[in-house]
This record gives C-alpha cells, structure tokens and sequence, in this order.
C-alpha cells in the first residue's frame, strides 16, 4: 500500500473512529496523525459532500483517503476533476468492527455457532449494550496490545479477497 504525503482517513462509524484515535495516537500506524487531513479522524461517507468540504480548498497534493467501512459495496465516486489526485484506499471491516471484540474476548467459536449479527452478539451474549460508541470503544481498548492482538486475530481467521485491505495493513 502506498500512500500519499497527505491523509484522509475516514470512518464509517464511532467504533472505528476510536480504533483509528487509539491506533494513531499510540504510533502503531503506517501514517501519523500530523499527516492526517484536520489531523483527525473524519467522517463523511458521502464522496460529493467530501469533496466540497476538503477538495475545493485549491488542494494541489497528492491525497489518499483511507476509508475504514465494513460494507464492500459502498460507492465513493469523486468527479474527475479529482480522480488523477486521488487515490482512495478501502479497508473493509466486514462483517463488522465488533469482530474485534470477539476476537479480544475469545469468543469467535461462540460467534460463528450463534449465527448472530457481531453487534448483536456483543449486545446479547457479552453484554456489552454500548459496543457501538466511541468511548465503550476507546475504553475497552485502553490497552493498544489487546487492540493489535484483536486485529491480527481477526485477519487470520477473516476470508479477506485478495486485493482488498484490511486494518492489519494498516499497521507498522
């Protein structure tokens, strides 16, 4: 994967947003916050609404703008006065990023013979009702080791398309 000097990193969700802050914040990814458009996480899942917001400012660089989403069907068109500026980089958390979760709580096993939802799983099974916000997140992965752990976890047990990304590429 390469990347431009500038960074978009945009987030799907509040559990991603807070893996990203915890990943970013802590050194652990192959981009610094300093790098980052706003030096933050953003997010907007609309291309139009992007590029109104963060293109139209005479932006002269390069650009690569990280998507962290958990759907492979999620269409980011940029108009083509852009395109040749902009390579845009998908990292799919598919099915979802509460797999991260039940990988850290060893509970994959568990998971696959309930034929639940991950967030639904998280809800139910482990109780854990706020899995979806950013703070439950940033709480429940204060320790960045339990974060790496989860995420390479999940990329050995995950069926990732050749071609395709996901957050382990992410990592140093």
């Amino acid at each position: 994967m390469k990347l431009a000097k500038y960074k978009a990193c945009i987030c799907e969700g509040s559990a991603e947003a807070a893996i990203i802050d915890i990943l970013v914040d802590n050194g652990l990814l192959v981009f610094t916050r300093e790098e980052m458009l706003e030096e933050s996480v953003i997010r907007c899942r609309s291309a139009k609404n992007f590029e109104e917001r963060y293109l139209r400012k005479s932006f002269n660089n390069q650009i690569s703008i990280i998507r962290i989403l958990d759907s492979r069907r999620e269409d980011f068109r940029l108009s083509k006065a852009y395109a040749h500026k902009v390579d845009v980089i998908n990292v799919i958390t598919a099915p979802e990023i509460e797999m991260l979760i039940i990988h850290s709580e060893g509970k994959y096993d568990a998971f696959k013979r309930s034929g639940k939802k991950p967030s639904d799983f998280c809800k139910t099974d482990l109780r854990m009702h706020d899995v979806k916000s950013y703070d439950f997140v940033k709480d429940y992965f204060s320790n960045q080791q339990v974060l790496i752990n989860a995420i390479k976890e999940y990329r050995r047990t995950a069926n990732v398309p050749k071609g395709e990304y996901s957050l382990s590429d992410l990592l140093k």
